[in-house]
C-alpha cells in the first residue's frame, strides 16, 4: 500500500478542531471536552471516547447523538480509508493472531482483521500513523497490507480476547502434548509410543479457552454450544437465532480437554467416553444473572460431541406479547389455560419454543393458592414457584411413574413434558379425569394431528373427547432486524404460494432483510412464535368419538376458525414482523 507523507497520532485536540471545521460541535462544546480533567481510569482513552462520551448532539442527523460509532465513521471518511466493523463470528482467530505478535498489536494499536492469500486487512484507529507499516510488510511474505478504521474500544477489546484466546491455545496444544492423531475417538486408534501426555482438563490455559466460550456464548445470545470433534481439528458452532455459526477451531487434544472440563464442572463421568452422558451446569451471565446449561456428549468417530443447550431465564420465561402470542390467540389460550381440569397439548418439533410456552403459563398460574407440580426429562431449568422432578430411568422412573406419583402430592396442576407412549397418555388422562389441569407435549405438525396421534398410541377417542380441552401448535421464526429492514411490493404469486388455499387477503407492502451491524449483517434479530390453535367444540368432540379420519378433523377445524400456522405466518409478514421466506421455512403445508 501507498505510504503516507507524514505520520501522526490524532489527539484529542486535533480531533474537536476537525469536528469544529466540519460543523459536527459547536465551540462550546469543544470548550467542555478540553477543559475537563480526564479521571485516572480513563487515562488510556482514545480522543474519541472522551469526546463519545458527551453525547452531543449530531447536527448532521436528526435526532443523532455523537456516539462512538458514528465518530469512527467520521474518522474513516476523514482518513480516506473503509469503515471496519468487528464481527467476533466472522473472524478467525487463529489466523489474525498468527500475522504479528501481541506486543507488536498493543504497541501500534492495531489488529489484523481478515487474511486473505495476496492480502492481509489492518484495523486501527489511528488511521494517520504509519510508521508500523514498513516493519509489518517485511513479514507478510508477499501480501499487501490494506488498512481499515475500527472503532477503538472495539479494538481494544478484541485485541486483547483474540490474543489471550491464542495463547490459551497454544498453551493447551504445547509440543508436550500428542499428535492430532492421537485423541482420534472410537473408530481411529493411532498408538504414539513414548508420549503419553495430554492437555488436563483443569489445566489454566483449557480453564481458560471454557471461560471464554460461555462468556462469548451470552454475549452472543446464543442458544445452544456444539464441540464437535474431527480428525485433526475440532469446531465450535453456536445457534443464533435458530441458524447455526462457525466460531471458531480447536486442535483434536485441545478440543477432548475443553470437553472433559465442561463434563468435569457438569459432574458427569470424565472416564466414560463410550456410552452417551447428560448433565447440567450453573453459571452467570457477564450481567451476573444465573443461567442453567444443559448438557449432552455423544460418541462419534472421533471423540465425544457435547452440545450445551442455554436456559437463559430471560428467554424461558417471557410475557406472552414477547413470545408473539396476542389477539385473538392469546383470549383462546388463556380460556384454555382458566380452566379447572382437562388435557391441554402444546405440539412441534425440537427447537419451536414448547418449553418456553409452557413454562412462562406456568409461572403465571403458579400463586400461593394452587400447587404446580412437573415430571420433566430434563428439567429445562430449577424454576421455585413449582415443584420439579426428573425422569430418572436408571430407576425406572419414567412420564407414568412420575403422574402416578405426583396424584399423591394433592396437584392442582401438573405438566408432563412429553407424551410419548400409551402408558403416559393413559395416566394424562387419569389425572384429567380426577380433577387436575394437565399440560403436556407432543411432537406433531399441527393441531388436529395430535388427536390422531393419542389415537395411534391406542388412546379411546371418547376419553379425549372427554379430557382435552384444545392443542396448540407453535413455530418459532426469525423476525426483521428494525434497523435495517427494507420495504417492498408484495409479490402476488409468492403470497399466493404461501396462502392457498386459504386467500388471506395481500399486504400492498412487505418488508424484506437487509444487513446491519445490530443483526450481523443476517437481517434477522429475534424470534417470535406462530400459533394455531384448535379448541375442542361439542362438534369436534363428536367426530373425534366418532373416529373420523384427519382430514374431516381439520375441514371442521378450519370451519370453527382455526388458522393454520401459515395463515399465521402470513398475518406476522403483513405486519411487517418476518419474511414469506422465513413463513415457509418452518410451517407445513396443512
Amino acid at each position: 500500500m501507498k505510504k503516507n507523507a507524514f505520520s501522526f497520532r490524532i489527539d484529542t485536540r486535533w480531533c474537536l478542531d476537525e469536528l469544529l471545521k466540519d460543523g459536527r460541535i459547536s465551540q462550546r462544546d469543544a470548550n467542555l471536552v478540553a477543559t475537563t480533567p480526564r479521571s485516572r481510569d480513563k487515562l488510556h482513552w482514545h480522543p474519541l471516547e472522551m469526546i463519545a462520551q458527551f453525547e452531543f448532539a449530531d447536527p448532521k442527523r436528526k435526532d443523532g447523538k455523537l456516539d462512538l460509532d458514528t465518530l469512527t465513521a467520521w474518522l474513516a471518511e476523514k482518513a480516506g480509508q473503509p469503515l471496519f466493523h468487528i464481527d467476533p463470528l466472522k473472524i478467525n482467530a487463529a489466523e489474525v493472531t498468527d500475522v504479528m505478535s501481541y506486543a507488536f498489536a498493543e504497541r501500534h494499536g492495531i489488529l489484523a482483521v481478515q487474511v486473505y492469500r495476496e492480502e492481509v486487512v489492518i484495523a486501527s484507529a489511528q488511521p494517520f500513523h504509519n510508521e508500523w507499516e514498513e516493519n509489518l510488510q517485511h513479514t507478510l511474505k508477499g501480501k499487501t497490507l490494506k488498512r481499515v478504521v475500527a472503532n477503538p474500544a472495539q479494538l481494544h477489546r478484541y485485541t486483547i480476547e483474540f490474543y489471550r484466546l491464542a495463547r490459551a491455545i497454544e498453551g493447551a496444544g504445547s509440543s508436550d502434548a500428542p499428535a492430532a492423531g492421537a485423541a482420534i475417538g472410537n473408530f481411529e486408534q493411532l498408538l504414539e509410543l513414548g508420549n503419553m501426555q495430554s492437555p488436563d482438563a483443569n489445566d489454566q490455559h483449557i480453564v481458560n479457552i471454557v471461560d471464554w466460550l460461555l462468556q462469548y456464548a451470552f454475549e452472543q445470545r446464543a442458544s445452544d454450544i456444539h464441540l464437535e470433534p474431527r480428525r485433526e481439528r475440532g469446531r465450535v458452532r453456536f445457534r443464533i437465532d435458530g441458524v447455526l455459526h462457525n466460531i471458531y477451531e480447536f486442535p483434536s487434544q485441545v478440543m477432548n480437554a475443553v470437553v472433559s472440563r465442561i463434563k468435569i464442572l457438569g459432574r458427569m463421568n470424565v472416564a466414560e467416553k463410550r456410552k452417551p452422558q447428560d448433565g447440567r451446569l450453573k453459571t452467570r451471565n457477564p450481567r451476573g444473572m444465573e443461567i442453567e446449561l444443559r448438557l449432552s456428549t455423544l460418541p462419534t468417530a472421533f471423540g465425544e460431541k457435547l452440545v450445551m443447550r442455554i436456559f437463559d431465564p430471560d428467554v424461558l420465561v417471557r410475557g406472552f406479547k414477547e413470545l408473539g402470542l396476542t389477539g385473538g390467540d392469546y383470549d383462546k389460550w388463556q380460556k384454555m389455560v382458566q380452566e379447572p381440569n382437562g388435557i391441554i397439548l402444546v405440539t412441534g418439533p425440537t427447537g419451536s419454543g414448547k418449553t418456553t410456552t409452557l413454562y412462562s403459563t406456568l409461572k403465571q398460574l403458579a400463586t400461593d393458592e394452587v400447587n404446580v407440580c412437573t415430571i420433566e426429562d430434563p428439567i429445562e431449568m430449577v424454576e421455585p414457584s413449582f415443584n420439579q422432578m426428573q425422569v430418572l430411568h436408571g430407576i425406572d422412573l419414567g412420564f407414568a411413574e412420575g403422574i402416578r406419583a405426583l396424584m399423591r402430592q394433592d396437584p392442582d396442576i401438573i405438566m408432563v413434558g412429553e407424551v410419548r407412549d400409551f402408558e403416559t397418555a393413559d395416566m394424562a388422562i387419569q389425572a384429567a379425569l380426577t380433577g387436575h389441569l394437565v399440560l403436556s407435549t407432543l411432537h406433531t405438525n399441527d393441531a388436529p394431528s395430535s388427536i390422531t396421534r393419542l389415537i395411534d398410541l391406542g388412546v379411546p377417542p371418547f376419553l379425549i373427547s372427554a379430557t382435552v380441552l384444545g392443542v396448540m401448535a407453535q413455530r418459532l421464526v426469525r423476525t426483521l432486524c428494525p434497523h435495517c429492514k427494507v420495504e417492498t411490493d408484495c409479490d402476488p404469486v409468492v403470497w399466493q404460494e404461501l396462502t392457498a388455499p386459504w386467500k388471506a387477503p395481500m399486504p400492498a407492502k412487505v418488508f424484506i432483510p437487509k444487513g446491519c451491524l445490530e443483526c450481523r449483517d443476517t437481517g434477522y434479530l429475534g424470534r417470535l412464535g406462530l400459533y394455531e390453535i384448535m379448541l375442542l367444540s361439542n362438534d369436534l368432540k363428536k367426530k373425534i368419538s366418532e373416529n373420523v379420519p384427519l382430514n374431516d378433523l381439520k375441514n371442521q377445524a378450519w370451519r370453527e376458525g382455526l388458522l393454520p400456522l401459515r395463515i399465521a405466518g402470513a398475518q406476522k409478514v403483513a405486519a411487517g414482523l418476518t419474511t414469506v421466506e422465513e413463513v415457509m421455512r418452518v410451517a407445513p403445508l396443512s
